[in-house]
C-alpha cells in the first residue's frame, strides 16, 4: 500500500506542473473537456448519463430526445471501453462519440467526446494517508481507480481506515486524479456499525433531522404517554369531529421490535354472520402541517428505511415512536375504516371517519400465532379478553385470501433473511425470517383496506396517489414461458394479455418443489417493478383494479399525503382551486416516493449482502447444501437454506469440461453429460468471501 501511495504521488506531482496553459484556461467549476480532432465532427454523437462497472468499463444510458420519439436501437445503452471514458466520471453526463461498427449487430458502442456536467460533488470511502498527502478510496465501486487526492491541510483530522465524505475540488483530467478535501468523518477505523453507517451516507441518507425539523416535532408532540410525569390527555378542540372508539376493543399486531406501530385493528361478528372489520391507521397529517418543515422532509425521504439494526426514520422518533405510534392504554388520533365483510370476503358497506381510539394490547406477531398454531394455553390465559376476536380475525383473513386467491392475486411465497449482530456489529446467524398466520391477518387486512380506500375515492374523481403495476411486458413473459417450460410447465394463452391467474397456478404447482424459489424469483423479475402514480391503472399482482397505500403514515409518504386529502373531502370537500392544488402535489408525491423506495430497496440490498458475505467469511472451508439459483455464462448461483447466495465457477470444475445451454438454462458436461441446472440440489464448499465486493465464491464439495 505504501509503495502504491508512492507510486501514485511522485506521477500525481508530476502531472500537476504539466501544462499550466490548460489549467488557466479552465475556470472554477467549469468541468474539463476533451477535445477530439475535426475528423470526428460530422459523426453521430449522444448525450447521456455514464454508469461505469468496478472492471473499468461503462455504459451511457441516453438522455430521452424531445424532438422526436427514440426507436428501440437509440434507447440502448452504448457501451464505452475502459481506454475510451476519457477522464468521465461515474454519473457525468456526457457526450458520446458513436462507433461506426456495431458489436454483434446489436448493441452500441462509443467514445467520449466530453464531460458537460459532473454528477458526484462528493464521494464517500476509506481514508489512507502518509506523512505528507493522503487519498480517499471510494467505497462506491462504480468508482474504481478513482482514489481522490487530498492535501494534509484537508485531512480535517482523519486518520488511516476512517469511512469520511471527500468533497471533489477538482476534477480528473488526462490522466490526474481528482482532487478533494474531507468535509466530514462517517466513522472512525473498526467502530461497531460503520460499515452501515458508510453506506447509509453513500446514499446520501441521514438518520438524523435538521433542526428546524427537530424544532416543529418537539412543539407538535406534546402530548405524553400516560403515566408519565406531565402526562396531557388529547385536547378537546381535537375531538371534535372524531368518533370515539376508546370503549372498543382495539389491538395491534407487529414484530416484537417494532416502535413505530402505525395500524391498528379490530373485529365484531354480526348477527347476519357478517364480519366488521376495523382498520384504525394513526393520523399522522394531523400532527405533520402541510408545507411545514416536517412535510418537506418527509416528503425529500419519501419512506422509512430499515437496516439490519437500523432505521433511517421518515418522520422524527417524538412522532414515529411517540405521539403518532398507536402504543398500548394511550389515547390516539386515527383514521379508521370500518368495513362490513361477507362469508365470501366482499365488502358489503364501508364507513371511513377521524376516530380516537385506546390500544387494548400491543400483540406481537409470535404470541398470536403460537395462540393460533400451538393452542398456547397461558397466552391464551393472558389475553382471554380478545382471544374469540383472535379466532375471528383468523377466519376471515382465510376468507379474504380465499377470495384473492379466486381472482388470480400472486402470493409470492419468498424467504427473507433475518440477521443478526453481535455487540460489535459482526453478523452470527443468517436465518429465514418465519411468516406465520399472524403475520398473514393483518396483511390480509391492510390489503382489503387499501383496496376499499383506492375505490373509494376513485369513484369521488378527487386528486389521489395510487399503487400502480402495469402486467408484464410479452417479451419477458415469452422468456419466462420458454423458462418454466424446462420444469415441464406450460404457460397457455397469449403472453401479450395474461391474467395473473395463470401465473398464480404456476406459483401453486412449485410449491414444496427444490425448485420453488427459483420459479418465484424468476417470475418476480419477469415483472415489471410498482409504482406510485395520480391514474388508477390497476395491481396487476393483487388482481384489481383500485389499490392504493394508506396503512402505513408514518413511514410512506403517499399514504401521508391520501390521508391529507381523505380529511379534507371527510370535512366538506375541496375547492376548484384547491383541487388542482391537491393534484399538483399529488402527482410531485408520487413521483418522489417512487424514486425514493427504489433508492431504499437498493440500500436495504447492498446492507444485506455486506452482513451475508461478512458473515461466510468466517465460514470459509465449510460445507452446505444448497439449490442452484442462476446459471450465467461464467458459472452458477446457489442459494444456501438461510437465502444467502454464491457463485461456483465453471473454471472451477475439474471433471469435465461444460458447455453452457443457454435455451436450456444449464451447463453439460461434453465427456460425463453431467449436467448442472436451475432446481437442482448440490453440496458446495465456500471458497472465499470479498466482503468489499460484496462477492462469495463457492466450489463444489467432494464426495466422500
Amino acid at each position: 500500500m505504501l509503495f502504491k501511495m508512492k507510486l501514485w504521488y511522485t506521477e500525481h506531482m508530476s502531472k500537476i506542473i504539466m501544462d499550466k496553459k490548460k489549467k488557466e484556461k479552465q475556470k472554477s467549476g467549469v468541468p474539463f473537456i476533451k477535445r477530439r480532432s475535426s475528423s470526428h465532427k460530422k459523426e453521430e454523437t449522444v448525450q447521456g448519463i455514464l454508469l461505469k462497472n468496478k472492471k473499468g468499463f461503462g455504459f451511457v444510458t441516453p438522455e430521452p430526445s424531445e424532438e422526436s420519439p427514440e426507436s428501440e436501437k437509440e434507447k440502448q445503452d452504448i457501451f464505452i471501453a475502459g481506454k475510451n471514458l476519457n477522464g468521465a466520471m461515474n454519473g457525468d453526463l456526457v457526450s458520446v462519440v458513436l462507433s461506426a461498427k456495431e458489436k454483434d449487430n446489436r448493441s452500441r458502442e462509443g467514445v467520449i467526446d466530453k464531460i458537460i456536467s459532473h454528477g458526484v460533488k462528493e464521494i464517500v470511502g476509506t481514508f489512507e494517508k502518509n506523512k505528507r498527502f493522503g487519498f480517499v478510496v471510494p467505497d462506491d465501486k462504480h468508482f474504481t481507480n478513482e482514489d481522490v487526492f487530498v492535501k494534509k491541510s484537508d485531512w480535517k483530522n482523519a486518520e488511516t481506515g476512517d469511512k469520511v465524505v471527500v468533497q471533489i475540488t477538482k476534477y480528473p483530467e488526462e490522466g490526474n486524479n481528482a482532487e478533494g478535501k474531507i468535509t466530514e468523518i462517517i466513522s472512525r477505523f473498526g467502530e461497531t456499525g460503520g460499515d452501515i453507517k458508510a453506506l447509509i451516507r453513500q446514499y446520501n441518507l441521514f438518520q438524523t433531522f435538521p433542526s428546524r425539523v427537530n424544532a416543529e416535532a418537539k412543539a407538535v408532540s406534546k402530548v405524553k404517554q400516560q403515566g408519565e410525569e406531565g402526562f396531557e390527555a388529547i385536547r378537546e378542540e381535537e375531538r371534535k369531529g372524531r368518533t370515539d372508539l376508546r370503549q372498543k376493543k382495539i389491538i395491534t399486531i407487529d414484530g416484537a421490535d417494532a416502535k413505530d406501530l402505525d395500524d391498528a385493528i379490530s373485529i365484531e361478528k354480526l348477527s347476519n354472520g357478517n364480519y366488521l372489520l376495523g382498520v384504525h391507521i394513526a393520523d399522522v397529517s394531523h400532527y405533520v402541517a402541510e408545507d411545514g418543515p416536517m412535510d418537506k422532509e418527509a416528503l425529500k425521504r419519501g419512506t422509512s428505511v430499515y437496516l439490519v439494526d437500523q432505521v433511517i426514520p421518515m418522520l422524527p422518533k417524538a412522532l414515529s415512536n411517540g405521539i403518532c405510534s398507536l402504543n398500548e392504554g394511550v389515547d390516539r388520533l386515527t383514521l379508521s375504516i370500518s368495513m362490513e365483510i361477507d362469508s365470501t370476503g366482499e365488502v358489503v358497506r364501508h364507513d371511513i371517519f377521524k376516530s380516537i381510539i385506546h390500544s387494548a394490547h400491543r400483540m406481537v406477531y409470535d404470541d398470536v400465532s403460537d395462540m393460533l398454531e400451538k393452542n398456547a394455553v397461558d397466552l391464551i390465559s393472558k389475553y382471554d379478553d380478545i382471544y374469540k376476536d383472535i379466532l375471528s380475525m383468523k377466519e376471515l383473513a382465510d376468507i379474504l385470501h380465499k377470495r384473492r386467491d379466486l381472482r388470480g392475486s400472486l402470493d409470492f411465497d419468498f424467504d427473507e433473511a433475518y440477521i443478526t449482530l453481535d455487540d460489535a456489529g459482526i453478523p452470527v446467524t443468517v436465518e429465514t425470517a418465519e411468516r406465520r398466520i399472524a403475520n398473514q391477518i393483518i396483511e390480509e387486512f391492510m390489503l382489503i383496506a387499501n383496496e376499499t380506500i383506492a375505490e373509494h375515492f376513485y369513484w369521488m374523481e378527487v386528486p389521489f396517489v395510487y399503487r400502480v403495476h402495469e402486467k408484464p411486458a410479452p417479451d419477458r413473459m415469452d422468456e419466462f414461458k420458454n423458462f418454466v417450460r424446462g420444469f415441464g410447465i406450460a404457460i397457455k394463452g397469449n403472453t401479450e394479455n395474461i391474467h395473473p391467474k395463470i401465473l398464480s397456478d404456476i406459483l401453486k404447482e412449485v410449491k414444496g418443489q427444490s425448485y420453488e424459489n427459483v420459479v418465484n424469483t424468476v417470475m418476480l423479475r419477469s415483472m415489471k417493478k410498482a409504482f406510485y402514480d395520480v391514474s388508477c391503472d390497476g395491481h396487476f399482482g393483487l388482481g384489481v383494479k383500485y389499490y392504493c397505500h394508506f396503512t402505513s403514515p408514518i413511514r410512506r409518504y403517499p399514504d401521508l399525503i391520501i390521508h391529507r386529502i381523505i380529511k379534507e373531502i371527510i370535512d366538506g370537500g375541496v375547492s376548484e382551486k384547491r383541487n388542482k392544488q391537491l393534484r399538483k402535489k399529488a402527482d410531485m408525491a408520487s413521483d418522489l416516493s417512487s424514486k425514493a423506495e427504489r433508492h431504499a430497496q437498493e440500500l436495504e440490498r447492498e446492507v444485506e449482502k455486506l452482513k451475508k458475505t461478512e458473515y461466510m467469511s468466517y465460514h470459509i472451508g465449510e460445507c452446505f447444501e444448497g439449490v442452484i439459483s442462476g446459471i450465467t455464462t461464467y458459472g452458477f448461483y446457489v442459494e444456501l437454506p438461510n437465502t444467502i447466495e454464491g457463485l461456483v465457477r465453471i473454471e472451477s470444475l475439474k471433471d469435465d469440461y461444460y458447455d453452457y445451454e443457454q435455451a436450456k438454462y444449464r451447463f453439460i458436461g461434453q465427456r460425463t453429460n453431467k449436467i448442472f441446472t436451475l432446481g437442482d440440489k448440490v453440496k458446495i464448499q465456500v471458497l472465499r468471501a470479498n466482503v468489499e465486493d460484496r462477492e462469495i465464491d463457492f466450489a463444489m464439495a467432494e464426495e466422500k
